[in-house]
């Protein structure tokens, strides 16, 4: 897996690549936790995402608790795959997909 950032004044956009699973989770985890103290929009770029398990669902959901507090945050460039696992574990009425 491999992480994006580009900060632009207080939206910060992170690209996520490749696989975000129980290996990769604490990685994305710990990188946003360190970046959205002091953003208001975070825009989390999934176009070249391949697979998301239940561990990085759980980044996905404990991350929009907190935008939810301080700003907001969508979801870009979701891919048939990944959307299917949006919808069947219901984060597709969740989260904020564009």
């Amino acid at each position: 897996m491999t992480i994006d950032k580009n900060f632009q004044d207080e939206k910060l956009t992170v690209k996520v690549s490749g696989r975000l699973d129980t290996t990769t989770a604490p990685e994305l985890e710990s990188s946003l936790k360190e970046s959205v103290d002091s953003i208001d929009e975070l825009v989390l770029d999934l176009s070249d995402l391949e697979y998301i398990s239940s561990a990085g669902l759980r980044v996905l959901l404990a991350t929009q608790k907190v935008m939810n507090k301080q700003g907001g945050m969508k979801v870009t460039g979701v891919n048939d795959v990944i959307m299917e696992i949006f919808e069947v574990t219901g984060f597709s009425d969740i989260l904020t997909i564009e």
